[in-house]
């Protein structure tokens, strides 16, 4: 079987020792934030996102692994298990390819091939293949046999030619070589369905477009593949019919033309001359189906696994947002008929008080809104406003700047905040028991405040798939979706750590070595016992023990508690070192602590040991320096222009301040408030080539962009990061080009039609399934 650790080595740039330890630290149950933290020596300094690949790569192989085993013992059963082919399925390294080995043995139903078999036309079959220079009816005239109903040379020839079809489109190689030539050659060709050109009219672009299978983004190809299950496309593979007839070979398709070379079929002989028939045949009554199906189905896994990263690093920018802080806030929930919801949270986040104004239509109480909340900021010494960016957020905004014109002794910030997963949240059981005696609207609006304050905080009690910063998420794997964005909220949590004393239940069930349960003994422990002041009384938690401990403690900090390192990322198990370093340092741990002068003069290999080595050891040195530092930006907000407030104040040439809330394949999406986001499509990223528009901004970003167009009727708005960049020209460099006949309707419409034999087959099979 394979070498997991050296193919996991190999493709990590590690050692197979570093590979089969963090093997181990895993299947003993350590989490990948404790692992990548804490166990730089046994890791040999393995990140997280290496750990998260290795951890995928295991499964993957040992799944591989344990299909070996069936399949061979499968074979085996059979009594056709050579030492070969053996050696064969224990060396492969793909499940597809272990599939098409396993192919010619897997258990079938008794077809047309396994009758021939029967009635003992086998041999012809070799014949044939082995004599192309003779007639192939004088081969068949010695295999007639009335026994098996073989009465005449057409019905042996029609049964070797079954025995064949079944043995070329079983063949490993064979299958492996026409899915990597498909993958380089095949295009994708949409139609719109007949009849459904309105109904379908979102997919328009769609319509009629071409476009090479293994060059469509993940977006273009989730797209289509919506748009077929929902009925308004038709998508099928075709290849030029120019290309074909470039490599055509007497009048036989590019993928009969395959078959033929891989079995060496001299087409200039009699019997070469029905094989290569056989062999057409064969491609398009076996192998075009199942091909066709593959090929889409590797497409729309491609495109779902790229769909999911792009959530998972957007979801990883929202998350990691820089926080307000601990400031008095007012949550603002802005809305027309049913008003502006307030909501006051405390510096802890608590909830201390809410309101209602209605200064838009059709109540207008635009100067009784304002005196309302200039009340409320003065009675709780409000220092930051964070209004939602759903309905009337912008009318809202520019009432919180009326107030403060009209109020000069009011010094507060406000921030407009995405309010997305906000509705979700207010109506979920959390939002239920942490609420009951509120309104949905109420809560809705806490979240909105809470989410200014520290976002990791407030985020977390929302199912990530509803904060909405994905593209097509509903159209991938949920399941895989699900755990990808659970391991970046883990990430993301135990990378700022949690203050045990103030985390919600919700939070801590996040960190490493907790589930829900060991969240809420937590809480119920700190709410019967008061605040923990050092780390050890975890162990008094109910169900938390050693090993959950040992991988949560470091994560879990203690402010201002009996012991300093508890504030610390520093992990009760290093303690004994950090003594060590104070002891040499000739300093309390209180004067320690943050003392750079000091802690620089340090030598980590003079603390080394066994257990600890220079990498944790350097760790530590950084932590005492800057204790419990967060790995997240200072909080900084956007200002968005007087004046402009709806997509027609708009003008081509401003330049502008906004804020990133979404990033795609294609572009970034910037709030300018408007209240419609505009695209900075990938070109316009900036004065160079851009492979990934992550490369340049990420979610919360704040971005100075120039309006290059604006479409008021379809509400569409492009810009420009490139700011000297003329806005006349920016049709100009968007127009297609007329040569490019691979993308899709949005650059260019093809008129590649599917008439060659390939795309006549798939077609048929598109039409049969």
């Amino acid at each position: 079987m394979l070498n997991i650790a050296a193919i996991l080595a190999e493709e990590l740039s590690s050692t197979e020792k570093f590979i089969n330890d963090t093997v181990t630290l895993l299947d003993d149950g350590a989490t990948v934030p404790f692992i990548s933290r804490y166990r730089k020596e046994m890791t040999g300094g393995l990140d997280d996102i290496q750990l998260r690949t290795l951890e995928s790569r295991l499964t993957y192989l040992r799944e591989l692994e344990e299909r070996k085993i069936a399949i061979l013992k499968s074979i085996e059963s059979q009594n056709k298990l050579d030492p070969s082919l053996k050696q064969q399925i224990e060396n492969t390294e793909s499940k597809t390819l272990l599939e098409d080995i396993y192919r010619p043995y897997m258990p079938k139903r008794r077809n047309k091939a396994q009758q021939a078999r029967e009635a003992g036309l086998e041999p012809l079959t070799i014949q044939l293949l082995e004599n192309q220079d003779k007639n192939p009816e004088s081969l068949a005239a010695a295999f007639i046999n009335k026994d098996h109903n073989i009465d005449t040379i057409e019905l042996a020839l029609e049964g070797a030619k079954q025995i064949l079809m079944e043995v070329f489109s079983e063949d490993t190689g064979l299958n492996t070589e026409l899915r990597d030539f498909l993958w380089q050659r095949v295009k994708l060709k949409s139609a719109v369905t007949p009849g459904k050109e309105q109904e379908g009219e979102k997919f328009s672009n769609y319509f009629d477009a071409v476009e090479a299978i293994a060059k469509i983004p993940s977006h273009r190809a989730l797209a289509l593949f919506r748009g077929r299950n929902e009925e308004f496309l038709q998508i099928n593979l075709v290849i030029d019919e120019a290309e074909e007839t470039n490599v055509a070979m007497n009048g036989s398709s590019l993928c009969a033309n395959k078959i033929i070379k891989h079995f060496n079929i001299n087409t200039q002989q009699q019997t070469g001359q029905w094989l290569a028939a056989v062999a057409l045949w064969t491609w398009k009554v076996k192998l075009s189906t199942r091909l066709d199906t593959e090929l889409k189905l590797q497409l729309k896994e491609s495109a779902e696994q790229e769909a999911i990263n792009v959530f998972s690093h957007n979801l990883n920018d929202l998350l990691m947002a820089a926080p307000a802080g601990p400031q008095v806030t007012i949550g603002l929930d802005p809305g027309f008929r049913s008003g502006v919801k307030i909501a006051v949270v405390d510096n802890t986040g608590k909830y201390i008080d809410d309101a209602v104004i209605y200064p838009h239509q059709p109540q207008n109480q635009y100067s009784q809104a304002i005196q309302t909340l200039a009340d409320i900021i003065k009675k709780h010494n409000v220092k930051l406003v964070s209004i939602g960016n759903g309905t009337a957020s912008r009318e809202t905004d520019r009432l919180v700047n009326d107030l403060i014109k009209q109020h000069s002794d009011i010094n507060i910030q406000k921030i407009v905040v995405s309010e997305a997963g906000a509705s979700v949240y207010s109506a979920s059981p959390i939002a239920t028991e942490e609420f009951p005696n509120l309104d949905v609207t109420v809560r809705g609006a806490i979240s909105i405040a809470r989410r200014l304050q520290d976002p990791l905080a407030e985020l977390v009690k929302i199912d990530p798939k509803a904060i909405g910063v994905g593209q097509y998420q509903h159209d991938v794997n949920q399941s895989k979706l699900g755990k990808g964005l659970h391991n970046v909220v883990e990430d993301c949590v135990n990378s700022v750590g949690v203050d045990i004393n103030m985390a919600s239940a919700q939070l801590l069930s996040y960190v490493s070595g907790f589930n829900t349960t060991l969240a809420k003994n937590v809480v119920e422990y700190r709410d019967n016992n008061g605040k923990f002041s050092n780390r050890n009384q975890l162990k008094k938690v109910a169900r938390l023990g050693d090993k959950a401990f040992q991988q949560s403690a470091g994560f879990l900090k203690i402010m201002n508690g009996d012991t300093p390192l508890d504030s610390s990322s520093v992990h009760p198990e290093a303690y004994p070192i950090v003594k060590e370093i104070v002891k040499q340092s000739k300093h309390e741990i209180t004067q320690l602590i943050g003392n750079q002068d000091v802690i620089q003069k340090l030598v980590a290999k003079d603390f080394a040991n066994d257990q600890f080595g220079i990498p944790t050891i350097k760790d530590i040195f950084r932590e005492l320096e800057k204790p419990g530092r967060d790995p997240r930006p200072d909080f900084k907000s956007a200002t968005f222009k007087e004046g402009i407030e709806k997509i027609g104040d708009l003008k081509t040439g401003m330049i502008l301040e906004g804020v990133v809330t979404n990033i795609t394949n294609f572009g970034a999406f910037i709030d300018i408030g408007v209240h419609q986001d505009g695209l900075v499509h990938i070109s316009a990223m900036a004065d160079k080539f851009v492979k990934d528009p992550h490369q340049i901004v990420k979610t919360g970003d704040v971005v100075k962009v120039k309006v290059m167009e604006v479409e008021t009727q379809r509400k569409r708005i492009a810009l420009s990061m490139r700011l000297t960049e003329p806005s006349n020209n920016f049709s100009e460099t968007k127009k297609p080009n007329p040569k490019n006949k691979t993308t899709s309707k949005m650059l260019k419409k093809s008129t590649v039609e599917p008439s060659n034999a390939f795309a006549a087959a798939f077609s048929r099979a598109k039409q049969n399934s």
